[in-house]
C-alpha cells in the first residue's frame, strides 16, 4: 500500500492559520466575555480576570501538594478581613471555607488509586472536634432559632473550622519540617501585621481605613483622640490579642533555637508581637503574656526559672496595678485599666452577664448560634439577645449554646492544654519538639484567658492558629519520634 505523499511546501504553516476566521472567533468570544465582566463588575471584574491565571496555577499546585491549602488558609486568615476594606468582593468570607474543602478534595484525588490513610487523624483531638461539631449541628433543632442563615454563618466559624483544620493538620502536618514552615508562615504575617500597625501610628490610616472608621468603627477605635491600631486584621481587639499570642509563642520558641538566623527571626516576631499588643490598646490582651509565660515557667520544670519567672510576673502586675509610671503614655494608661475592678466597662459587662443569666436559666442550650451580640443585630434587631452585648467569647458561647455548650467547650479547651502540658513534662524527649509544644500550649492558655474579655478565640486568624496548634500539640509524640529517629540516623552514619 502506497503512503500518500505530503509536500511540505503545500502544508499549511502556523502563520498562515492566522488568516483563518476559526483562529479569531475564540479570541473574539473571550474578548466579549472580558468586556462584559469589566463593564458590569468594574474593578472587581477586571481584578477577577487578572487573578484567573494565577488561580489556575494555584489549583494545579494544590492538587499536587495538598499541604499548600492548609498554609493558604492560615495566610488568608490574616488578610481576608483587611482586604474587604479595600474591595467589596462578593462571597469573600467563604474563601477560607472553599480553600479547606478544596484541600480535602485534593487529598482524596491524590490518593484516588490508593487507599487513603486516615490513621494520622485517629486522635482524641479529632474525636473532641467531632463532638463539638455534632453539638453545633444539632443546635439547628433549637426552638429559639429565628434566622437559619444567621445560624449557618455562625456554625461555620464556631464548629466547622475546628473539625476541618484539626483533621487536615493531623493528615498533612506530619513532619517537623512542615511544622517549621507553619511557624515561618505565621511569623512572616505577624511581622507584616505589626509593621502595618506601626505605619498606622506613624503615618496615619489610609483612605479606605478612614472610610471604615467613619462608617462607625471610630466609636471603638478612636478613644480620647488616639487611634487603637487594628492593622489589616478585623479590629483592634483581634489585632492586640493575636499579636500578644504571637509574642508569647515566638519568644518561647526562640529560647531553644541553635540556628542563629531562626533564633533572631523568632525573637523579632515575638518582640514586634508584644509591641503590637500595646499599640492596639486592647486591655484584655495583657492577660495573654501573663497567663502564657506563667504556664511556660511551670512547664520548664526548673526551680530557679520558676521563681524568677513568677517574680517577673509579680513585678509586671505591680507596675500596672499599683504604680502610675508611664501614665502619660496612652497605651500604658489604657492597659492599666484592665487591672481596675471598678472600671466602668467591666461593671457594664458584669451587669450584662447578670441579665443573661436570668434569661438563660430556662434555656440550657442557649438562644441559637449567631443569635447573640452585635453580629445578630442586623438580622435580628428586635430580639433580646441581639441587644445584649456579649463582648466575651465565652459569654457568647454561653448565650448562643447554653450552659451545656459552654461546659463542653471549656472541657475541650482545658483537656487539650492539660494533656499538652503532661506530654511536655513526661513524654517528649526532643528539646525542639518539647519547646514547640510548650510555646503553643502557653499561647493557647493566654488566648483562653483573654477570651473572657474579648471574643478573640473564634475569630480569624487566631482561631486557625489555635486549631492547628491543638492538632500539633496532641500529635507531639509522633513528631518527637520522628525527631529522635532522625538523630539516631545521623549518629549511626558518623564514625565513632
Amino acid at each position: 500500500m502506497l503512503t500518500p505523499y505530503n509536500n511540505p511546501f503545500e502544508t499549511e504553516s502556523g502563520s498562515s492559520k492566522l488568516g483563518s476566521p476559526r483562529f479569531y472567533l475564540p479570541l473574539f468570544a473571550v474578548g466579549i466575555v472580558c468586556a462584559w465582566l469589566v463593564s458590569h463588575m468594574g474593578l472587581v471584574g477586571g481584578m477577577g480576570l487578572m487573578i484567573l491565571p494565577f488561580l489556575a496555577v494555584f489549583l494545579i499546585l494544590l492538587f499536587q501538594k495538598p499541604i499548600l491549602g492548609l498554609y493558604t488558609a492560615v495566610a488568608l486568615g490574616f488578610i481576608i478581613l483587611g482586604i474587604m476594606r479595600y474591595v467589596d468582593i462578593p462571597m469573600t468570607g467563604l474563601s477560607i471555607d472553599a480553600i479547606l474543602l478544596l484541600t480535602f478534595l485534593s487529598l482524596i484525588f491524590k490518593n484516588f488509586y490508593t487507599k487513603m490513610d486516615w490513621k494520622p487523624a485517629k486522635k482524641d483531638i479529632t474525636l473532641l472536634a467531632g463532638i463539638w461539631f455534632a453539638y453545633g449541628l444539632l443546635s439547628f433543632l433549637n426552638p429559639e432559632i429565628r434566622n437559619y442563615s444567621t445560624w449557618l454563618s455562625s456554625f461555620r466559624g464556631v464548629s466547622v473550622y475546628m473539625l476541618l483544620v484539626v483533621t487536615l493538620s493531623l493528615l498533612l502536618m506530619t513532619t517537623n519540617r512542615r511544622v517549621n514552615y507553619f511557624f515561618y508562615l505565621w511569623g512572616i504575617f505577624s511581622i507584616l501585621a505589626s509593621l502595618k500597625g506601626i505605619m498606622q501610628v506613624t503615618l496615619g490610616v489610609d483612605h479606605w481605613e478612614k472610610a471604615w472608621l467613619d462608617a462607625g468603627a471610630y466609636s471603638t477605635h478612636i478613644l480620647f483622640g488616639k487611634l487603637r491600631v487594628f492593622s489589616f486584621l478585623s479590629d483592634a481587639g483581634q489585632f492586640g490579642a493575636n499579636q500578644a499570642y504571637s509574642g508569647v509563642v515566638f519568644i518561647i520558641l526562640s529560647f531553644v533555637q541553635k540556628n542563629i538566623k531562626r533564633k533572631v527571626f523568632y525573637l523579632i516576631v515575638g518582640l514586634l508581637g508584644i509591641y503590637g499588643m500595646f499599640l492596639s490598646g486592647t486591655r484584655g490582651a495583657i492577660s495573654v503574656p501573663l497567663a502564657g509565660f506563667m504556664l511556660y515557667f511551670i512547664l520548664k520544670g526548673n526551680k530557679m526559672v520558676l521563681i524568677s519567672g513568677f517574680a517577673l510576673l509579680v513585678v509586671v502586675f505591680i507596675f500596672f496595678k499599683y504604680t502610675t509610671i508611664g501614665q502619660d503614655v496612652q497605651q500604658i494608661r489604657r492597659m492599666r485599666t484592665a487591672f481596675d475592678p471598678n472600671d466602668a466597662s467591666l461593671q457594664t459587662r458584669l451587669a450584662n452577664q447578670k441579665t443573661l443569666s436570668r434569661y438563660l436559666a430556662s434555656r440550657p442550650f442557649g438562644g441559637g448560634l449567631g443569635h447573640a451580640g452585635k453580629k445578630a443585630k442586623k438580622a435580628l434587631p428586635n430580639t433580646f439577645l441581639a441587644n445584649i452585648a456579649t463582648d466575651s467569647w465565652f459569654v457568647m458561647i454561653w448565650a448562643e449554646q447554653g450552659v451545656v455548650g459552654l461546659v463542653l467547650h471549656l472541657f475541650i479547651l482545658f483537656y487539650i492544654v492539660i494533656k499538652a502540658s503532661y506530654l511536655v513534662m513526661y513524654k517528649i524527649r526532643d528539646p525542639i519538639v518539647k519547646m514547640n509544644t510548650t510555646a503553643m500550649a502557653a499561647g493557647m492558655l493566654g488566648i483562653m484567658v483573654a477570651s473572657y474579655g474579648n471574643a478573640v478565640l473564634g475569630q480569624v486568624p487566631t482561631s486557625l492558629l489555635i486549631y492547628t496548634s491543638m492538632a500539633l500539640m496532641l500529635n507531639s509524640e509522633k513528631l518527637d519520634e520522628e525527631a529522635m529517629s532522625n538523630k539516631s540516623s545521623v549518629k549511626s552514619v558518623i564514625p565513632s
